[in-house]
């Protein structure tokens, strides 16, 4: 084929890309105007929540440490009540010794109800650790408190559900709780302003993997 009778350059990847691009950014325009205006429309500044984590996927209390690291980040105080996990060494306790100022943490479980077998026991346990509990929420310096695996010593009624869920309510304006645990009561879900259930899809338990360092303690 002589050069007279060449084929014209193809222009139509570059005109498809200009498209695309001119497409993608009209849409993110759009969506752009419907999270301003979202975010224009919330009216309250600050509000201490009532966060739980629950459902059977693993996670819910790697979660609220999560959030404990964010607020450490600010330079806020936190405080952390263990009801049912016995005094296991865990590697997010050892890390947050070195924020001995800004974390107040308190082991008061004595391990898994099948462990423990003995009701009475476990209900004690669980009264001593509500009291701290509720000692922490009267700390005006504390921002945020996690309850780790309050729902367990609620879904056995080792504590009063009523009673809880009250004192959590009544909580002042700007502290952060966080409870995780499976099972959460309806009453406590009803109560709370942020609920996160955890769905189990996969795990490594199953397939035989034991907990190992770093995962699960």
């Amino acid at each position: 084929m002589s050069s007279n009778n060449k084929p014209p350059p193809d222009t139509t990847k570059g005109g498809d890309a200009e498209t695309e691009a001119a497409r993608h950014r009209s849409k993110m325009e759009k969506r752009k105007a419907v999270q301003d205006a979202e975010v224009a429309s919330k009216q309250i500044e600050e509000k201490g929540l009532l966060i739980v984590n629950t459902g059977p996927g693993k996670g819910k209390s790697t979660a609220a440490f999560g959030l404990m690291l964010r607020m450490l980040g600010h330079g806020r105080r936190v405080g952390v009540v263990q009801f049912i996990k016995g005094a296991w060494q865990t590697g997010e306790r050892e890390a947050l010794k070195r924020f001995d100022d800004l974390v107040e943490w308190h082991t008061m479980g004595e391990g898994f109800t099948w462990e423990t077998q003995d009701k009475a026991r476990d209900i004690a346990a669980a009264g001593k650790a509500w009291d701290k509990a509720r000692a922490l929420m009267a700390d005006p310096d504390i921002s945020l408190i996690i309850l780790d695996e309050l729902n367990i010593a609620l879904r056995y009624d080792y504590l009063p559900l009523d009673d809880v869920v009250r004192d959590l309510s009544a909580r002042r304006g700007d502290l952060h709780i966080v409870v995780t645990g499976r099972n959460a009561k309806p009453e406590l879900i009803e109560a709370a302003d942020l609920v996160t259930e955890m769905s189990l899809i996969k795990h490594h338990f199953k397939a035989g993997v034991k907990a190992q360092q770093g995962i699960e303690f």
